[in-house]
């Protein structure tokens, strides 16, 4: 049991829940059935959990090398071997589970897997390293969408507000490790903007992204859509003048509001 904690704590099990849990919502909010909305969710946790271990495996000298003992494979809990197997496994299961909501869909799961690949492999370091988060997470409802109807183009507000959440969540995810990852040469857009602007732009986007969905989704309850761009706006205040971990709890709880309205939304 202690093995199979660690290996689940090596696919940073955290965002990939997150990001399956995410779908999931979504596709019952598009009117999947039972059996549609568990093919979705099994195709998407199969291709979090392959990202987040590729993750982990690609980082695991650099993690070393800055005394990362949160990581399982740091500190030996899981061996490297096993969490290759687990990555490969994934992967391969991410590819007829994908295909299986429909080619077109799948295909479009397959590009959203591909970006947090090219992510790991080196995006991350680039001043490029938003755009993974914005193809993906731009990607995911327009997946969910095209399963539930595959004749239809999802609505560009959608994967738009979708690519702007991913990058408000590239920013939050990278911020407590700007520190740890400048040490290593991980220079990717927020460690380029610094400890100072990076929350700033986070806000910034979790804004946008909240402003697309209130604007280009069919709004039935306005007092609902304003009460939710309030406390975006007032999360936003409070992450630019704060100090600490304020700033990131901020934009966290600006990144719910905003996966909230989505799935309202739909």
């Amino acid at each position: 049991m202690r093995k199979a904690a660690a290996l689940l704590g090596a696919s940073h099990p955290g965002p990939a829940f997150a990001v399956t849990l995410l779908a999931g919502l979504l596709a019952g909010a598009v009117g999947l059935g039972p059996g549609r909305i568990a093919l979705v969710v099994a195709a998407v946790l199969a291709g979090q959990l392959s990202i987040g271990w590729s993750n982990d495996l690609v980082d695991l000298a650099r993690d070393r090398s800055v005394g990362r003992a949160d990581k399982p494979l740091v500190d030996g809990r899981v061996s490297e071997r096993t969490v290759r197997v687990a990555c490969g496994l994934a992967l391969v299961a991410t590819v007829p589970l994908s295909l299986a909501c429909g080619w077109l869909p799948g295909l479009v799961h397959l590009v959203c897997v591909a970006a947090g690949w090219v992510y790991n492999l080196g995006a991350k370091a680039t001043p490029w390293s938003w755009l993974p988060y914005a193809v993906a997470f731009g990607g995911l409802p327009a997946f969910v969408s095209l399963t539930d109807n595959p004749d239809q183009a999802p609505p560009l507000w959608l994967p738009l507000a979708g690519a702007l959440l991913g990058v408000g969540a590239h920013f939050v995810n990278v911020l407590p490790d700007l520190a740890d990852d400048a040490a290593t040469g991980v220079r990717g857009l927020p460690h380029r903007l610094g400890a100072r602007w990076s929350p700033v732009v986070s806000a910034l986007v979790l804004v946008s992204a909240a402003v697309v969905i209130v604007v280009g989704a069919p709004v039935d309850n306005i007092a609902l859509a304003v009460t939710a761009l309030v406390i975006t706006a007032g999360l936003a205040v409070v992450a630019l003048v704060a100090q600490g971990r304020t700033p990131f709890r901020a934009a966290i709880a600006m990144a719910l509001v905003d996966v909230a309205m989505l799935v309202w939304a739909r």
